[in-house]
């Protein structure tokens, strides 16, 4: 099972997301070339100005609004994408693998980022339990997809400590990272590349046309 995992599963998660993402993109490409508005609209001026205001911390005024879940949603997004790319573990298997080699994190502040990873999936989940305005706008594929970003890493920081049988919870953490990858082109994970998009999109429109800010 961990050779399946490890290897056949693994270019099946990479081949699926490469090609998932593709095909996303080249549909919303045609399919914004349909609409008469997009591309007319687009200004990348207004677009990059909006992009430059929604990455840096509290620059918008809702940001201000909401100063602890504004850090932790920074923080988080920053842990989920940086702590799998560049964990020790993960950058020995590409060496082995390919023999590709980067810089690694120190297990420490990989422990710590995890963990920020496990906390933020749990708070997101409670978050959308207690506040009306985030609850009635959530589906079960919400917490679902919640748990199953925090899984890789929960079982990964479980395998590496050893509190479970190892080769079980490093299955489980293959797995779980496979169908994450799998899974993004065709869920609300796809955000994470949508978000330059609809952002440069929305600053246009309210930047070229309304003549306003859209932060």
């Amino acid at each position: 099972m961990y050779e399946l995992v490890r290897g056949p599963l693994v270019w099946i998660a990479f081949i699926g997301f490469f090609g998932g993402m593709a095909y996303r993109f080249i549909a919303m490409a045609l399919l914004a070339r349909k609409d008469r508005v997009v591309y007319p609209t687009f200004d990348a001026k207004y677009g990059l100005r909006s992009l430059l205001h929604w990455v840096i911390p509290f620059a918008g005024v809702n940001m201000r609004m909401r100063p602890f879940y504004t850090l932790l949603s920074y923080t988080f997004h920053i842990c989920v994408l940086v702590t799998p790319l560049f964990l020790m573990g993960h950058a020995v298997l590409w060496q082995e693998s390919w023999g590709v080699r980067w810089w690694s994190l120190p297990q420490n502040v990989a422990n710590v980022m995890t963990l920020v990873v496990i906390f933020a999936c749990l708070f997101f989940m409670v978050r959308r339990l207690v506040r009306p305005e985030v609850r009635n706008v959530s589906f079960a594929s919400d917490y679902l997809l919640a748990l199953l970003v925090m899984a890789p890493f929960a079982t990964g920081f479980v395998a590496h400590h050893q509190w479970l049988p190892y080769r079980p919870m490093l299955i489980v953490h293959i797995a779980s990272g496979a169908l994450w990858l799998l899974l993004i082109p065709w869920t609300r994970l796809i955000h994470m590349a949508w978000f330059v998009f609809t952002r440069s999109y929305m600053g246009s429109e309210f930047g070229a046309v309304r003549h306003s800010r859209d932060w």
